[in-house]
């Protein structure tokens, strides 16, 4: 195959290693288009294994950008969330891609440094060798089972365990938001754990709640104002966005913000509610939301 063929096949593979790296689509597909530069200058018979090869140039490329972006978002206003990405139907098959790249997983993973998210993507999520890895990051073996382990312990330590979206779910999701616009704060609490987050993302470009918003009350009494002091013209489209039940919400005046849904799951006291929800309405992460990402590992 020529030096094409090679990357387009890998494309969604290395598209989903820099978006877990990097938590922005906008930034992977830059990510991909220098590694694609990189490619196409390498001799390739003299490369043994193209998709490690493909994953070590799209990691270097990934992390060069993280380490600018960790800058840039110190200055962030408000809340930051990941980009979100509209998903395949068929993306939640996959159980172990499907929750790494859930808003969840991805807010644990920016908790990591640099180095510790790359190996943790890399090994945890796409099952790379130690040696692969430490070709990735510049580092020894050693060193990656070190970083991994303790990556590894962290993450675990932080994530929730993921629940696919499923018809019962974007159900759930429905009643919630049939209960936000009547102003129904009882109903609302209802359909939410106790413990339920609320994060929204402006960028400081548009009104959101610039913290997390923590317990069923306070989420619902916030939900139910939003709605209420919304423009005329409410409109809302069921998704799937990171792999969990989504809602597109439009206004009259347009695209207004992705809203996106976690579930607890069963064997849980709060089995079947709502425990985090995440907004986003900065205009810069919603430029490609109709746009569906096929993923890989």
């Amino acid at each position: 195959m020529s030096s094409v063929e090679v990357f387009t096949e890998y494309r969604p593979l290395l598209f989903t290693i820099a978006y877990e790296i990097l938590g922005s689509a906008a930034d992977a597909e830059d990510a991909l288009q220098e590694s694609y530069l990189r490619w196409s200058s390498v001799d390739e018979s003299e490369v043994e294994n193209p998709r490690a090869y493909l994953a070590q140039i799209v990691t270097r490329q990934a992390l060069n950008q993280l380490r600018s972006a960790r800058r840039r978002r110190e200055e962030y206003v408000g809340s930051w969330l990941p980009e979100p990405i509209r998903t395949q139907p068929d993306a939640s098959e996959d159980a172990v891609l499907a929750e790494s790249v859930t808003m969840a997983m991805l807010l644990v993973l920016e908790t990591l440094g640099p180095d510790e998210r790359a190996v943790f993507v890399l090994r945890e999520v796409f099952g790379f060798s130690h040696r692969e890895v430490a070709e990735s990051v510049g580092k020894t073996e050693d060193a990656v089972r070190q970083i991994a382990h303790r990556a590894r312990s962290h993450v675990h330590a932080r994530r929730r365990r993921f629940t696919p979206p499923s018809a019962e779910a974007q159900a759930v999701v429905g009643k919630f938001l049939t209960a936000a616009v009547t102003g129904d704060v009882q109903a609302l609490m209802d359909l939410m754990a106790p413990d339920v987050v609320e994060i929204s993302d402006g960028g400081g470009k548009v009104s959101a709640a610039r913290r997390p918003i923590v317990g069923r009350e306070q989420v619902a009494r916030f939900m139910a104002g939003l709605t209420r002091l919304a423009p005329a013209g409410l409109r809302f489209e069921p998704a799937v966005f990171n792999n969990v039940p989504s809602m597109i919400v439009h206004t009259a005046d347009g695209l207004d913000l992705v809203a996106m849904f976690e579930l607890t799951t069963s064997g849980s006291d709060s089995a079947g509610l709502i425990s985090g929800i995440y907004l986003v309405r900065n205009p810069d992460k919603l430029e490609a939301v109709d746009r569906a990402r096929t993923l890989a590992r």
